[in-house]
């Protein structure tokens, strides 16, 4: 695939990945639709190790950071947005997830000493705003005795996003040595083992099979593409391109998710919504185009 087209790639990929977990959701329940997904997305790119020829283990150093890794940015990560997307609408789901950058921000705050300047004091400021615009709705029914599930539907998200900016802040502080595609493969593992451990002690029913064609689609694409493909394809990316680069392809990628969870799940997000979306991308946004360049 050309450099080129791999961020286009990428926003498609992981953008309709969202409403393709959605779909398939309506079939598997989420610890068990994680440990397929990941599952099957690990074995596909431990193939690709086999047919490269290359060592399927990480060096004995790397495994701190893969089970860290492992936990928190895939099994967190992943389940959390699953539920997230039982919770709440798809697009919602979606962006509030997005506060990833500045939660990352944040934590770099905290444990890393790098404080943050103007432009990423503003992005905090923005994403708070519109975590605060997304959320209202939610509180102001559960303060009124509406469904708590709406209360839901603003932690999952923000759970996700914080497993996420936690283990890639914590894998900044002590990096992890070996290949990338050998290290995500068994991340990948963890995160599935962690769905079918959840799925066995919660006795989760198993899907009905055969399943409808429409969620066979949807989970083929989130395996192959959503999965395994945009993996390999980020490596490729993140090893050529400056952070900057590789950073803004992730900004699109809510972007496409609110547009494919409209086109085919039936999202209709309200003014309020699109309120929301635009301060939280936005401080996504000043945070991504602050990123310094890559070192060659």
């Amino acid at each position: 695939m050309s450099l080129r087209l791999i961020p286009l790639f990428l926003a498609l990929a992981w953008g309709l990945n969202w409403p393709a977990v959605k779909i398939a959701l309506s079939a598997l329940a989420p610890f068990t639709l994680r440990a397929v997904g990941l599952g099957s997305g690990a074995l596909l790119l431990l193939l690709l190790l086999v047919w490269q020829r290359k060592r399927l283990l990480p060096p004995r150093s790397a495994w701190p950071g893969v089970v860290v890794g492992g936990l928190l940015t895939i099994a967190v990560f992943n389940l959390a947005t699953a539920w997230a997307q039982l919770s709440t609408t798809t697009s919602r789901a979606a962006v509030m997830t997005f506060t990833m950058p500045m939660m990352s921000a944040l934590l770099s705050w905290w444990w890393l000493g790098d404080k943050p300047d103007r432009h990423r004091t503003l992005a905090l400021a923005l994403g708070t705003a519109g975590v605060a615009v997304l959320a209202w709705p939610g509180l102001s029914a559960i303060v009124q005795g509406g469904d708590t599930r709406l209360l839901k539907g603003l932690a999952f998200p923000l759970i996700a996003a914080a497993g996420w900016s936690s283990g890639t802040v914590i894998l900044k502080r002590w990096p992890v040595e070996g290949d990338r595609l050998v290290i995500t493969a068994w991340q990948l593992l963890i995160g599935a083992a962690a769905g079918a451990t959840g799925a066995l002690l919660t006795g989760e029913p198993a899907p009905a099979w055969p399943l409808p064609a429409r969620v066979s689609g949807a989970l083929l694409f989130h395996v192959v593409i959503g999965t395994s493909l945009a993996y390999w394809a980020w490596f490729v990316l993140s090893e050529r391109v400056s952070a900057t680069v590789s950073s803004l392809t992730t900004l699109m990628v809510p972007v496409v998710g609110v547009l494919g969870a409209m086109a085919l799940v039936g999202d209709r997000p309200s003014a309020l919504d699109w309120l929301g979306f635009a301060l939280v991308l936005g401080g996504a946004a000043l945070v991504m185009l602050k990123l310094p360049p890559r070192n060659p």
